[in-house]
């Protein structure tokens, strides 16, 4: 009896000589080490000088809105301060007619036809005499006094009591007020940085102040005869220091500018820091308020070393 025959399994299926290749994504060559490395300092460079340009800006700005707004609030709390404290010397008679410190109240001067009324007159003729309102030039008589009186008043900063001098005409009226009483001025005649008053008579009063509202580049002089006669003069007038001059920068501002500019960036760190190890909002509204501060007192500063009448 023949054995049935064994059936072979079947054979595994064998791999396809040529199988479907596999589709991958390419990797992205990488960027050169040597550009990517170039590329960061350069960014960050780019980054710091966009910010100090931007800082720059804020402080120029700030500046200009210190000048034109800051200012005039700051002289007009000087001029009510000064006023109440000049008013209260002449009611008990011991208001200066010598020579006075710098800064003290020495008079009160009224210009109807230019809207000027009751302004301190301080005396001394340096940039920051003149932050208070118009300044008696040191070495000259007082109003009302026997001798030429020189008044200097800014035109456009602090107040700008004598903006608008150059309105002045022949025959207005100027009312001066000091501890020897009151006294009328006639306007007459006018001048400039060029052409200086020529007036043979011997009482009178010079204002004076820049020829523009923007940087002035000299000088404009309005001259006015005393109505009547005057008073005496007790004389010893201290001489004047470069300073006073029209026109004259502060520089002795400098260093002391300086000093709070340092000030300034040693607070602005102090908040930075600060706002790293304790809450940010905590430490910037803490040092706010003495930011603020320098900050102000970097711009006072920064504007005596500006023409004293501007």
């Amino acid at each position: 009896m023949t054995a049935p025959a064994l059936e072979k399994p079947p054979l595994p299926a064998q791999p396809s000589a040529d199988p479907a290749p596999a589709r991958t994504t390419a990797p992205a060559s990488p960027e050169p080490a040597g550009r990517a490395s170039s590329a960061s300092p350069a960014r960050r460079r780019f980054l710091q000088g966009a910010w100090a340009v931007s800082l720059l800006a804020v402080l120029i700005t700030g500046f200009v809105g210190y000048l034109f707004t800051l200012s005039h609030v700051q002289e007009r709390h000087y001029q009510s301060t000064a006023h109440k404290t000049f008013r209260d010397q002449l009611a008990r008679a011991v208001a200066p007619t010598g020579a006075a410190a710098d800064g003290d109240p020495v008079a009160l001067l009224d210009i109807p036809a230019i809207g000027l009324h009751q302004a301190v007159v301080v005396e001394g003729t340096t940039g920051r005499d003149l932050m208070r309102g118009p300044g008696h030039r040191r070495d000259t008589a007082l109003p009302g006094q026997a001798g030429v009186a020189v008044v200097f008043g800014r035109g456009a900063s602090f107040g700008a009591p004598f903006a608008e001098l150059s309105r002045l005409r022949v025959g207005d009226k100027i009312e001066a007020t000091t501890g020897q009483g009151r006294f009328t001025y006639t306007v007459n005649v006018y001048g400039d940085g060029d052409h200086p008053i020529s007036d043979p008579v011997r009482n009178r009063l010079v204002l004076v102040t820049g020829d523009s509202d923007w940087i002035p580049g000299s000088t404009v002089l309005v001259g006015a005869r005393l109505d009547g006669d005057p008073e005496t003069n007790p004389g010893g007038r201290p001489a004047t220091v470069p300073y006073d001059k029209a026109l004259a920068a502060d520089k002795g501002a400098l260093a002391t500018l300086q000093l709070w500019m340092l000030g300034l960036l040693a607070a602005v760190v102090s908040a930075t820091v600060l706002a790293r190890v304790w809450h940010r909002s905590a430490a910037y509204l803490s040092l706010a308020p003495v930011v603020g501060a320098l900050l102000w007192a970097v711009y006072e500063n920064a504007a005596a070393l500006l023409p004293n009448l501007y």
